[in-house]
Formats: C-alpha cells, structure tokens, sequence
C-alpha cells in the first residue's frame, strides 16, 4: 500500500517554466513574472481564444468537405470535437484511416467508423448477393424449361436481399419471366383445347372438305404451338396424344370420303327411281343396278338407304314366271281376273332373327351373327317362303358376313402371329413362376379362342406356338419341379423332428430329462415345425398327427411343472409388494428378491405370455418400491428448481436495473438483491455454478455503472471547482498587480455565470472569492502579502496531497518529495490513515488564498482529476 513512498518521481519540466531549478526559492523567482502572464490572458476583457474554442470555430468551417474533417480528427486533441467532425466522414478509404488512427486513442469515434464500415461491408455483400440473384434470373429468362417452381424458388431468395438499387432491374426480369409463364398457362390451355376439338372432330357430321378444312387448321395451330416460345412446357403426352389422334383422323379422312361419295350414287340412283312410275320398274334390273353401285358403310346413313332401297321394291308389282303364262288358258277380257295367292314372306321370329343378325355384325361379334345364320338356315330348310326382298336382304346379310369372316380369318392369323412373337419375348421379361405359368396358359386359351372366333389355324403357324410355349414354359417347369424336391425334403424333417420328440419322451419317461431342456427341446420343435416348408397333402396329415400327439405328451409333464413354477413366482411379487419402502434395507432385500427370480426364471422357462405378465407384476412392484422412495427426492429437486427460477429472475432484475444504477441507488438495490440472494435456498447441484456466475456478473454489472455514474459526476464537479478556480486564482493576480483595473461587479457577473458546486466545495470557494473581492475595495496591499505569504504552504500541501494521491510531481519537487514521504509514512503507521482525510485536505488547499503559477495550476488541477476519478 506504500508503494507511492519508494516510487522515483521525475518528468519533463514544465513549458511554462524554462531552466527552474528545484527548491521553493527558484519556484517563488520564476512564478511572479508567469502569473503576471496568465492574469493578463485570463482577463476576460481582452483575453485570446481558448485551444478549445479556436477548434470548435475551425469545426463550424469545415462545410461537409471529408478531407479537411479527416485532417481535423487526427490533429484535434478534444474527443467531443473529434467525435462532432467524425459524422462528415462517409467514404471507405477516409472511415478506414480514420479507424486506423483513432482505434486505440478515441474509442467513440472508432466505434462510429467501424459501424459504417460494417455497413458499407454489408451493403456491398447485399450487393453481391443481389447481382447473383439478377444473373440466377436471367438464366431463367433464358431456361427453355421454366416451371413455377424455379420462379418461386427465386423469389424466396429476393426477399431476404435488401439491394433497393437493384430492385427496378430484378422487377423488370421478374415481369418477363411472369408473362413467360402466363403464356405458358395459355399455350398449354390452347393444347388442352386443341386437343379436345380434335377428338370431337368425328362426332361433329361435317362434310369431307369441311373436315379435312378444320383437321388442316388444328394442325396448322398444332405446328405453330410447337415452335412458339414456350414449347417446351408442353406436355409430352398430349402432343404424343395429338399426333396419334391426327394420324388416325387423316387415315379415316378417305374412308370417310369413299362412304360419302358412295352414299350420294345411291341417294342419287334412289331418287331418280322413286321419281319413275312403279310401273316402268322391275325389281330385278334394280337389284343388279343397286348392286353395281359403290358399296355401302356400315353406319346409319347407309342403314337407312338400305331400308329405302327395300322398302322401294316391296311397292313394285312381282312378276309371274314365264312358263306359267304360256300354258295358262285364255279368259276374255271382260271377264275379271281371279285373286291370286301372294306370298306372305317370313315370319316375325325370322325377321327378329335377321335383325339380331345384322344388328351383331355391325357390333363385330362374328359368332353370334354366325349362330343367328344357323338358326336362319333351319328355319328355311323347313319350307319357309321368303319375298324378293327379304331375300335380297338375307342374301346382302350373309355376303357381309362372308366378308366378315374372311377379314377375321386374316386378322385371326395376324393375331396369332402377334401372339407367337407374345410368347417369344416371354423368356426376356424375367417374370415371378407363377405369373409366367398364367402367362403361357393365357396365351393358350387366347389360341383356343382365336379358333372358334378366326376357324382353325394353319398347322405350322401352330407347331411354332407350340414350340415357343413349350420354350417359354421350361423355367416354370423346373421351378414347379424345384418345389416338388422341396416338399419331398421338407416332409423328410418333419419325419426327423417326430422322431425327436419320440425320443425327448424315452428320456422324460425314464426320469433322465431335465425340465429347462425339455422346456427348450418343446419350444425348438415347436418353433421349427412352423418353419416348415410345403409338404405333400397325403403325407402333411399323417405327420401333423404324429407330430401333435408326440408334443402334447411332452407338455403335460411340463404345463404341471410350470404350474409350481408359477406358484413360486406369485410368491416372490407377494414379498416384493409387501416391502416397506421406509425400510432402510428395503432395497437390498429388493435386489434379493430380483435375484431368486433370475435363478428360477433361467431354471425352468415359463411360456412366453405367462413369463411376460409375471414379470410385468414383479417389476411393477419393485418400480413402485423406488418411485415411493424417489417421491421425497423429487420434491426437493422441485423445490431447487423453484429457488432456481427465483434467482434467475433477480439476476434478471439486477441485469435489468444497471444500466439505470446510480450512486445513490446501487448501494440500497446491492443490499437488497444480497439479502433477497441469501434468503432463498439452494439450487441444482448442476445449476449453482452458472447462475453464481451469473448473479455475480449481474452485481459487478451494477457496480460498474455506478462506479461510471460516480466518476462521470465527479469529473463534472471537478470541472466545475476548476472553473470557479481559476476564476479566482485570476482575481488573486489581478490584487498583486498594481496596474490592474478591475471592476468588481464584472467579477460577479463572471461568478454568478459558472455552475453551484457541492460537496462544501461552494462554501469554500466562495469564502475565498469574497475575501478576494473584498480586498479590491479595502486592503489590497495586505491581502496581496497574504497571498505571497501563503505560497510556501501552498506547494507543501500540494505535495502532501500528490504523494498521497500517487501523482508525480515533477523532478523539481525531488529531494523535498522523499523528504515528505518519510514524514507521511511515519504519521500513517503512527494514527493510520482515517477515510476523508485526502478529501479535507484538498478542501484546505483549495481555500487557502495563495498566489500560484501556471505550474501550480496544473498540478492542481490534475490533483482535481485524480480526486474526482477515484470517486472520493
């Protein structure tokens, strides 16, 4: 504590003073003339300008120019000048020198370069990030396949950018890629129509040149959306789809032309002889010309002028056979001729019969039509008469089912040569046994059926189905083969596990067999018996009857014995749940009782469901012994986590309140948060490190800003006491010059313009000043001897102090400094230094009236600085 006595003061000396030599009479020759200077320039009337006020006024002419405020931070010796001109400062390289060169000297304005610097840095980054997000856009812009998702994706990632100057140019593309979508929306929407259009096209009834005139324009819209931006946003199956359906339209465009031309001959040839009289007609001359004419399609249309056609020579009058008329006898004319017999035709179970006939071939169901045909051929066999037209309509029917059969016949042997290749490319396809047996016998029935729809097929066409059914089914074959040898040795092990039950019971029966290892041997054979593979049905019965009995002789010995055995563990959870959990031994005869249940438990295994529920009781019982026994720890680990969460929220309050501590306020908010601490109880044994550390933080949070509230109020206070100081040093010079006017009533104005001062320092000072004052009017001369009288004792108290703040004095002060320190050193350990006593002496010091030069001054006033940071 003493280390201030044995430290070797020195320094440079004072720019007030050149070549001082030490000692008080050197100091006393050199201080008249300096005050006399420092009078002069404090004299308020033509005084000059203050350090301080010269760089304030070179700091309002700066104008906003960067260079001259760099210029100025770095020569300014005032922080809060510095600080004002650091706001002008903008630019990276300007912010980094200025950083550069306040860093360790004016934290404030570091703080404030570094800021804007992280913001330049961020905002370049945001930048970056903005540039990379526009490029991502373009390439979409450019991307042939756009999809939503991409646009979607980059507009999540333009939200978390903040580049305001890049977002006219991100809208811009946005827009773009926005309207590419739409019309993407609208080309596939124009498909989708398209397309719809196209498969009603047939429906629609238009004539040959307006349907091809509407198919050439689907596809002229067809080509153009296939080469328009956007295509490729296309679905690939509808314009596979389109194009298969255009196909099959332009295919059927010329049928569709033929059916039309051949259905306007017989309308044409229909109407020129219906407008004939009937009598001009002859049916058979009709038939044949009819029959010439283009043939008719199997639609409605052609259906209908059929019916016409018929319907035409069923109002013409029938002819009689020529032999008749030449061997009838001659009858007058006048006479009347005698009716007739006229031919009824075929009856209305014929014509219903040819209806379902025509009717099914233009279904397409060949074997129906030819049945109805059968039945047709019967029912005339049996002399039924059919009129020229029925005729004519049966005769058209059958020759269509000719044609009919013909093409089937074609198409049947088509057909199978598809289903050859079918069962060829079987082998390729590497399908399951089972689905490649469906599959070959599938394609036989599909044979069978081609048979009696198409007629029998050729014999080589059916030799090479044969063969590639023969091929294809050959895995499947050995496979089912496989299976076969499989079931065979499958029942040859369940042969052999009889025959080991058979022997568990030879040894049970002689008394030679263990209970755990018949208890296995029942659960192994069990176990491997449903492991079983397929076995043949006349062998599976016979074994699972021998199998069966063999395992209920085994278990009845054993079912008694698990009976005991399950009598001994009801036993064991009766103990465990009549423990008492208070019992300090309890949990001893717990793990006792858990250890007589392993032994019996490995001696003799229950079944697995009995096992399970005993042993869920008897862990019950022992979880219920150690939850009973925790439910008092539980309580206290509560309770710890209560006072955990009360500290917590002081240490909350504490962080909470001292950014707001004062002086005055810290101390009784310090004795309360002790008190409140000590109060509550303990905490979590894992917790109390943390949450000491963190009160501890929280208090030293608030003592350092109280310490702060303190020194930044003592320095205003020493700021003030420095001022009115001064005012009155300049006053005391002004008494020991005789050339100085002074006029007492600018010495109050000038009084009454600084601040009040506390701590008894007002009272002081103002008893001083008056005295001073007062001697203007009345007793100059003696108050002037007062003040040079009082020198001596000045500088003595001045070092006494500073020895005992540790400040240095200065290398003149040497010899009387260590002198003094002795002095100091023994009247400490003789009456110890009491607190205040620095404090009173400065108050001494700085009532008595003395005069001072310009380095006492300054040793005052560091003495003031000294005393106001240490808080005192």
């Amino acid at each position: 504590m003493f280390e201030f006595l044995f430290k070797r003061q020195g320094g440079d000396k004072p720019a007030g003073a050149p070549g001082e030599q030490p000692g008080a009479a050197g100091q006393s020759a050199a201080a008249q003339p300096a005050a006399q200077g420092q009078s002069a320039s404090r004299d308020g009337a033509a005084g000059a300008a203050s350090p301080r006020e010269q760089q304030a006024e070179q700091l309002k002419h700066l104008d906003g120019d960067e260079e001259a405020a760099v210029a100025f931070i770095l020569s300014s010796e005032f922080s809060e000048l510095r600080l004002a001109a650091a706001e002008l400062v903008h630019s990276r390289a300007q912010l980094e020198r200025v950083h550069a060169a306040m860093r360790n000297l004016d934290r404030r304005v570091a703080k404030l370069m570094q800021s804007r610097l992280d913001a330049i840095r961020h905002h370049e980054a945001e930048l970056r990030r903005g540039q990379e997000a526009l490029a991502h856009a373009r390439a979409l812009l450019n991307d042939e396949f756009l999809t939503p998702n991409h646009v979607a994706e980059l507009d999540r990632e333009w939200t978390v950018i903040k580049a305001p100057e890049l977002a006219p140019e991100f809208d811009t593309i946005r827009a773009e890629l926005g309207k590419r979508l739409e019309d993407q929306v609208q080309l596939q929407r124009a498909m989708i129509d398209r397309l719809a259009a196209l498969r009603q096209l047939e429906s629609a009834g238009l004539d040959p040149e307006a349907f091809a005139q509407r198919l050439a324009s689907l596809q002229e819209e067809q080509a153009a959306a296939l080469v328009a931006q956007g295509h490729a946003s296309l679905p690939r199956a509808l314009v596979a789809e389109f194009a298969t359906e255009h196909a099959r339209l332009g295919a059927s465009l010329a049928t569709l032309a033929q059916d039309r031309a051949a259905l306007a001959a017989r309308e044409a040839a229909l109407g020129q002889w219906q407008a004939q009289p009937a009598a001009e007609l002859k049916a058979d001359a009709l038939r044949k010309e009819w029959n010439r004419l283009p043939a008719l399609p199997a639609s409605p249309p052609g259906v209908e002028l059929q019916r016409r056609f018929e319907a035409l020579l069923a109002t013409l009058p029938q002819e009689a056979p020529k032999a008749k008329q030449e061997h009838r006898p001659a009858v007058p004319e006048a006479q009347p001729k005698a009716p007739k017999a006229q031919n009824k035709g075929a009856d209305q179970h014929f014509l219903d019969r040819l209806d379902a006939m025509e009717a099914a071939l233009q279904q397409g169901s060949l074997g129906t039509a030819a049945e109805l045909d059968k039945s047709l051929k019967e029912s005339k066999d049996k002399g039924m008469r059919l009129t020229p037209a029925q005729a004519d309509r049966l005769a058209h029917v059958r020759a269509e089912l000719k044609r009919l059969s013909d093409w089937a016949r074609w198409g049947g042997n088509v057909s199978r040569e598809e289903l050859i290749k079918s069962v060829e490319a079987l082998p390729g396809q590497n399908l399951a046994m089972s689905e490649l047996a469906k599959k070959v016998g599938s394609m036989r029935e599909r044979w069978k059926a081609l048979d009696t729809l198409s007629g029998a097929a050729p014999r080589s066409l059916w030799e090479r189905f044969d063969a590639a059914c023969t091929a294809a089914y050959a895995p499947a074959a050995a496979h089912f083969r496989h299976l076969a040898d499989e079931r065979h040795a499958n029942a040859a092990r369940a042969q052999a596990l009889v025959e080991e039950a058979q022997a568990e019971i030879g040894r049970l029966q002689d008394g030679s067999a263990d209970w755990k290892h018949v208890s296995g041997t029942v659960q192994r054979l069990r176990t491997a018996w449903s492991h079983l593979g397929a076995i043949d049905r006349k062998d599976k019965k016979r074994l699972d009857g021998l199998f069966s009995e063999a395992l209920n002789t085994l278990q009845r010995p054993l079912e008694a014995q698990r009976k005991g055995e399950m009598a001994v563990r009801e036993q064991l959870i009766d103990e465990a749940l009549a423990l008492d959990p208070h019992d300090r031994h309890a949990v001893d005869a717990l793990r006792g009782l858990q250890q007589r249940w392993q032994e019996h438990a490995r001696a003799l295994p229950l079944e697995r469901k009995a096992e399970q529920a005993l042993w869920q009781r008897f862990r019950a019982a022992c979880d219920a012994l150690f939850a009973r026994k925790k439910e008092h720890a539980h309580a206290l680990d509560a309770e710890r986590r209560s006072h955990e969460a009360a500290k917590e929220a002081l240490c909350a309050r504490l962080e909470a309140a001292a950014p707001d501590a004062t002086p005055a306020s810290a101390g009784k908010l310090l004795r309360e948060a002790a008190a409140e601490w000590h109060a509550i109880g303990p905490v979590p044994r894992a917790h109390e490190a943390r949450i000491e550390k963190r009160y501890h933080a929280a208090i030293a949070a608030v003592q350092h800003h109280a310490d702060v509230a303190r020194r930044a109020a003592g320095m205003a206070l020493a700021g003030a006491v420095r001022d009115k100081l001064r005012l009155i040093q300049a006053l005391e010079a002004a008494l020991v010059n005789p050339d100085a006017h002074t006029n007492p009533a600018d010495w109050h104005a000038r009084w009454d313009a600084l601040l009040p001062l506390e701590g008894g320092y007002e009272a002081i000072l103002r008893g001083r000043f008056d005295a001073a004052l007062a001697a203007l009017d009345n007793g100059r001369e003696a108050h002037a001897r007062r003040l040079e009288a009082n020198r001596e004792q000045l500088l003595h108290e001045l070092l006494r102090l500073e020895i005992a703040a540790g400040i240095d004095s200065g290398a003149e002060f040497a010899r009387e400094r260590l002198k003094l320190q002795v002095e100091v050193l023994q009247s400490s350990l003789k009456s110890g230094q009491k607190p205040g006593t620095q404090a009173a002496g400065l108050r001494e010091l700085l009532g008595l009236p003395a005069l001072a030069d310009a380095r006492t001054e300054t040793r005052i006033e560091q003495l003031l600085v000294r005393h106001a940071k240490d808080g005192r």
